[in-house]
């Protein structure tokens, strides 16, 4: 609605370069990597577009949190990639994480699925009580959805607006990493992306998404112990996968 903060911070602009939007608060590393999107016509009519759309709905996540998968997660932190579709719909859940929901928030039923996996996948493993992810992106996981705004109760509602020229952006910037990253593909969206990626020292693990629609294929995927592999083989240290049992 009218009352939620603007999503970008301020406009630098000069009279020989192309204007660019910058979110506010992001790191230097992604600003540099991203710097042509943010000049792009494209981000400008993202830009109007959400403006309108936060005038007369609800969007999530709020304003301030749209880029945190960027911000929590620098370019050059980044070891591993989640991809997800589409920022959760529903009051208090989206914080700008793929899969993660806001501290107090109940979990989700994919990311119950993704614990279940975790536990049945990592010995030791035990699955915390909410669904607060970011030990993970402060590790360098980037939990990155391919949307990354939606309006209230209607999924999928931000699609087709923009945002997917941006994320592929981001994956490919992220493929351009001279180190190994471990590219994690649930379900047939993200498996899509997999064109993007094309360095061939990174990692690519794919499986059905960790929905109950297609949990019969996701569960026995053993993607964080196959992640963990893949980094120390490449000299690189694990993620530590178990969370807090307390969201911090």
């Amino acid at each position: 609605m009218s009352d939620q903060p603007d999503l970008f911070g301020p406009v630098p602009a000069t009279p020989d370069a192309p204007r660019a939007i910058l979110p506010a608060g992001l790191p230097g590393s992604w600003q540099q990597a991203l710097h042509a999107e943010f000049s792009a016509p494209y981000f400008h009519e993202l830009k109007d577009f959400l403006s309108a759309e936060r005038r007369e709905h609800h969007v999530y996540p709020p304003a301030p949190d749209v880029f945190n998968a960027l911000r929590f997660t620098p370019l050059e932190d980044v070891r591993v990639m989640i991809l997800g579709q589409d920022p959760y719909h529903r009051p208090g859940q989206a914080h700008g994480l793929s899969f993660s929901v806001r501290p107090g928030v109940t979990i989700p039923p994919s990311l119950r699925n993704i614990y279940k996996e975790l536990t049945a996948d990592l010995p030791g493993f035990t699955a915390p009580r909410h669904g607060y992810l970011k030990h993970w992106a402060d590790q360098g996981v980037l939990l990155l959805n391919a949307v990354l705004t939606v309006r209230e109760g209607q999924a999928n509602s931000h699609a087709n607006k923009g945002w997917e020229h941006f994320t592929d952006a981001v994956i490919r910037a992220v493929n351009a990493k001279p180190e190994r990253v471990v590219f994690i593909l649930w379900g047939a969206y993200a498996r899509k992306k997999k064109k993007l990626i094309t360095a061939p020292h990174h990692v690519i693990l794919e499986s059905a998404h960790p929905s109950p629609l297609s949990e019969a294929k996701f569960f026995g995927s053993r993607p964080f112990s196959q992640t963990n592999a893949a980094l120390t083989g490449a000299g690189l240290p694990p993620i530590d996968w178990q969370l807090p049992q307390q969201a911090e």
